[in-house]
């Protein structure tokens, strides 16, 4: 190869490194899922992609930034969080939005802070992931485009080489952004003064008045928090704020080690041997140890089981909850009768404006003679809805062909209405403890709700219920409480096998 080629070869890769920030797809988009989006299938015949959840947690994140404005995911280590963070933060300091954006858009040039444990940690993840590094072959192969820089990036003196103090970039509105890197080893003081329009805290502070002092500098400017982190430091007055906070603007979600296809089973394997026995549930799925504040105490991993098919003569009963001003939420629920055994093996939430029609196919998709339990609040008419005549929830789903029982979610048949939630939270306790109540490994939105519910302290020193983000929950609890009216399939059935990347199962419908 003359060496003319090899300059023009050795240019070209540089300058597809350097395109980072637009190869960059986020988990949860078309071409990454699995088995059928084309990154997955070439990332798996490399042998570089495992199989894994689907779960869209990196969009899910992004996404939340439209209506609020804190927002945490808490992730187990190496999942991918500081490239969301670091993503996100391109996408703003830029300007340039990919099409499917639906996170909140800055149409002038941000001033952005970056907050790390230590200088060295600031170089290493944070600014490694915006620029690449310093020397001249690697930056640009961050998700920062090179050309975008704006002059060459701010050094400080900081006892390690190499650590950036502020750089710029080219907004596409024609202006200029601004990052500044910062680190909790500065203290709090070090984070007062301006005022940004995005932080960015990767890792959590020792020190919570570095959280509140960076939040207060969002009060003039309309900002927006991102925090990004392994819950090794525990329960902390940080990881409170998120759980009990009833504030709207504010938003918690999770990712594990199953909802990252980069990390394979065997690599996974091999690091949970080598962690102790109590980092393990953080290090691996993002859980916070949260004492007695948990409501469901049963380690997870006692609980989750893989799928298998729904055999024919187990009883079936499905829940819901309609989504008035929150997501709408569905669990499909098999019993075992013999053994006496509950088994959650599908569940489905969906948020923002669908109609009742999308959530009846998911719900009926492909047992539409199951019974469907619902709460009361399904009496009531469609949301906006002016006339008399109008139909109630439980109606329009039973007119879309769900098979919605006569009653609404009850303990007793003769006592309707709202439902006291302790008792079935305590039934479904106590059967996990004696593993008769089981859930799919592919229940993520469950799983994930699961992980944070918990009861909060009132001002009055009482302990109430969280509920937040409680979906799916709140439609297993229905399903639960009604499953004396659950079938079994006794007419001749049709097998109908649905493929996924996790299992095959058989399910049966009415001729």
């Amino acid at each position: 190869m003359n060496q003319a080629l090899q300059e023009a070869l050795s240019q070209l890769e540089s300058r597809i490194a350097q395109r980072k920030l637009y190869r960059h797809r986020p988990y949860g988009h078309p071409e990454t899922l699995c088995p059928d989006g084309e990154l997955w299938k070439q990332k798996h015949e490399q042998g570089e992609w495992c199989e894994w959840s689907n779960k869209p947690w990196q969009y899910d994140f992004h996404e939340a930034g439209k209506d609020n404005q804190e927002r945490l995911v808490v992730c187990g280590n190496r999942v991918g969080k500081s490239e969301s963070g670091g993503y996100e933060v391109a996408i703003h300091m830029t300007g340039d939005y990919p099409d499917d954006w639906k996170g909140i858009r800055f149409d002038k040039p941000p001033l952005i802070w970056t907050g790390s444990p230590t200088n060295e940690t600031s170089r290493d993840i944070i600014q490694k992931a915006l620029l690449g590094g310093t020397s001249k072959e690697e930056l640009g192969t961050g998700f920062i485009p090179k050309e975008r820089l704006y002059g060459r990036p701010k050094m400080r003196q900081a006892g390690c080489s190499d650590v950036v103090d502020l750089f710029k970039v080219s907004h596409s509105s024609g202006g200029v952004s601004t990052c500044v890197m910062k680190t909790y080893e500065q203290g709090w003081r070090k984070w007062q003064g301006t005022a940004p329009q995005v932080t960015w805290l990767d890792e959590e502070p020792d020190d919570y008045r570095i959280y509140t002092e960076a939040l207060t500098r969002l009060l003039t400017s309309h900002g927006i928090m991102m925090v990004t982190f392994t819950p090794l430091l525990g329960q902390t007055e940080l990881v409170r704020h998120f759980q009990h906070s009833d504030n709207e603007g504010v938003w918690i979600g999770t990712a594990t080690w199953e909802d990252a296809p980069h990390l394979l089973k065997e690599e996974r394997e091999r690091m949970m041997r080598s962690y102790p026995r109590h980092e393990l549930q953080a290090r691996t799925m993002g859980v916070p140890m949260m004492g007695e504040g948990a409501v469901f105490t049963t380690p997870e991993e006692d609980v989750v089981c893989d799928p298998f098919e729904i055999p024919h003569y187990f009883a079936r009963i499905n829940g819901i909850d309609f989504g008035l001003d929150h997501p709408f939420g569905c669990a499909k629920l098999a019993i075992d009768r013999d053994r006496d055994i509950i088994y959650l093996y599908d569940d489905y939430r969906k948020k923002g404006e669908i109609n009742l029609a999308f959530h009846a196919e998911k719900i009926r998709n492909p047992d539409p003679w199951i019974p469907v339990a619902w709460p009361h609040d399904g009496a009531k008419r469609s949301p906006g809805a002016g006339d008399k005549e109008s139909l109630s929830l439980k109606n329009k789903m039973k007119g879309l062909g769900v098979n919605v029982l006569n009653k609404s979610a009850r303990y007793k048949n003769d006592r309707g209405g709202p439902q006291p939630v302790w008792p079935i939270i305590e039934e479904i306790s106590e059967r996990e403890r004696t593993g008769r109540f089981k859930v799919f490994s592919t229940c993520n939105s469950y799983l994930e709700e699961r992980r944070n519910y918990h009861q909060k302290i009132t001002k009055s020193g009482d302990s109430e219920l969280n509920q937040r983000r409680d979906d799916t929950l709140k439609a297993c609890f229905y399903g639960v409480m009604m499953r004396r009216y659950a079938k079994t399939f006794h007419s001749k059935a049709v097998k109908r096998p649905t493929t996924s990347c996790f299992s095959t199962r058989v399910h049966y419908a009415m001729d």
